[in-house]
């Protein structure tokens, strides 16, 4: 087998106490590994240009291009993992530590790696503390200029195997999230969220004894997943975490932590001769009320059809409910405390008022929150509609509001050409200013991103 020397640097990871773990309870702390996997460090570790080497039972190797990749690879998982195990009892953790170190190692045929550089970047993994990141003085001096993060020298260490003693350096995580995620709630309480919408949809449930009413079951919550997925600003789990679920006795509050989400939806599908009834129901699990169900009889005969119309139902359903439950939750901030998506979603009900001092309120949160994420592109497709519909009022001069409300939609759709929103203000936009070819071009663009975007069709219409 052929085998070649390079210059790599090494990230390598594990579970702390993963005996322990799997001890209490195997089958779910796998499906919890498998999911963390799937929806956290793979994609993290793609993002970063990575490539997972092997996999070590609870642990993996991961070879990167530099030190800075694997570095900020490594800051944003332990991070994410802080914030998922915000609320979760400290013996139900699964909690990372990580090694890294750049240097020689040998890549064989099947392309797996081995040497020193490999084995320094395991052993300084093995002295990590949970949730940890130890880098090597070499990968340290890679580093130390060319990242705004705080290490802490802890000196040279002696480590297994290896010959001469490595000076170690430890990654300061974000001190915020560190606290908040390592005191644990005794009350089990309210869960420590992101302020955007997270949301986790299960498994429908089959009632009907029916196996093949399982696929169908199956396959609506995967094609809501996949829906919901494409609307921008909501983190949605993806299957291979909520499906985990599959066949259990369910305690919402404890799945919503386990995943970290504040919203979970799940449903229920009973077939009864050629019928089919699917119900649903939208769940806030920060304080367990229902905040949307719905019931859909419809005939069993185009089953694939009857799953597509399901899906755009309940979509278009949740996504509302979803932004108004925001907005109940965000009520009580003062405006001077919210974050770029608290100041959109309360922007939203003073912008579609049509009434002077309360679009002046809505317009003074867009602003806002451009000014705290002047990427968001969200808030500046709202305010490109705020300004046109001033134009329409005659509140605002039709030239210059124009101008600068095309200026907006047309910067939103540079920041995020895959935002609905964007294209529907530069459409709406358009269409009254009489250009009703771009007019017709973006409100179509839009539907392309969300089928589901009633207004759009509204103006389009």
């Amino acid at each position: 087998m052929s085998e070649t020397r390079k210059l790599a640097a090494i990230l390598a990871a594990d579970v702390v106490g993963y005996s322990r773990l799997a001890g209490v309870d195997e089958d779910r702390t796998l499906a919890r590994l498998r999911a963390l996997r799937s929806d956290l460090v793979d994609p993290t570790i793609a993002v970063h240009i990575g490539r997972v080497v092997k996999r070590t039972g609870d642990g993996a190797l991961v070879e990167f291009r530099s030190v800075v990749d694997a570095v900020r690879c490594a800051i944003e998982v332990q991070n994410a993992m802080l914030e998922r195990n915000a609320g979760v009892p400290s013996e139900r953790r699964i909690e990372f530590r990580m090694g890294i170190h750049v240097g020689d190692v040998v890549e064989e045929g099947d392309g797996d790696l081995m040497g020193d550089g490999v084995n320094i970047a395991a052993r300084l993994q093995g002295i990590g503390e949970p949730n940890g990141i130890c880098l090597s003085g070499a990968a340290y001096e890679q580093v130390r200029d060319k990242l705004k993060v705080d290490f802490e020298d802890i000196g040279d260490k002696e480590l297994k195997n290896i010959a001469r003693a490595v000076r170690v350096y430890r990654v300061n995580l974000d001190r915020h999230i560190a606290s908040v995620s390592t005191v644990p709630d005794p009350s089990g309480g309210k869960l420590a969220l992101p302020d955007k919408p997270s949301i986790a949809v299960l498994p429908f449930q089959n009632m009907s004894g029916d196996t093949e009413q399982e696929y169908f079951g199956d396959g609506i919550a995967e094609d809501i997943i996949t829906t919901l997925s494409k609307l921008r600003g909501f983190f949605v789990i993806a299957r291979n975490s909520s499906f985990a679920y599959k066949g259990k006795a369910l305690d919402i509050r404890q799945v919503a932590r386990e995943l970290n989400v504040r919203y979970v939806l799940e449903g229920s599908i009973r077939k009864a001769g050629e019928r089919l009834r699917v119900t649903g129901q939208l769940i806030d699990a920060a304080s367990g009320n229902h905040i949307w169900a719905e019931r859909y009889d419809r005939p069993a005969s185009d089953i694939f059809e009857v799953q597509d119309e399901i899906t755009h139902s309940v979509v278009a359903a949740i996504e509302p409910q979803i932004y108004a439950a925001e907005r109940l939750r965000l009520q009580s901030k003062a405006p001077e405390s919210l974050d770029a998506w608290g100041c959109v979603v309360r922007a939203m009900p003073y912008i579609w008022t049509w009434v002077i001092q309360d679009e002046d309120t809505g317009i003074s949160l867009l602003k806002r929150a451009i000014e705290l994420d002047p990427h968001y592109a969200r808030a500046r497709s709202l305010l490109a509609w705020a300004f046109a519909t001033r134009v329409i009022s005659g509140n605002l001069e039709f030239e210059s509001g124009i101008s600068s409300a095309l200026a907006l939609a047309q910067g939103a759709i540079d920041l995020d050409p895959d935002d609905p929103w964007a294209h529907f203000a530069a459409g709406y936009i358009s269409a009254f200013s009489r250009r009703f070819g771009p007019a017709v071009e973006e409100l179509n663009e839009a539907l392309q991103r969300n089928p589901n975007f009633a207004f759009v069709h509204i103006i389009l219409g």
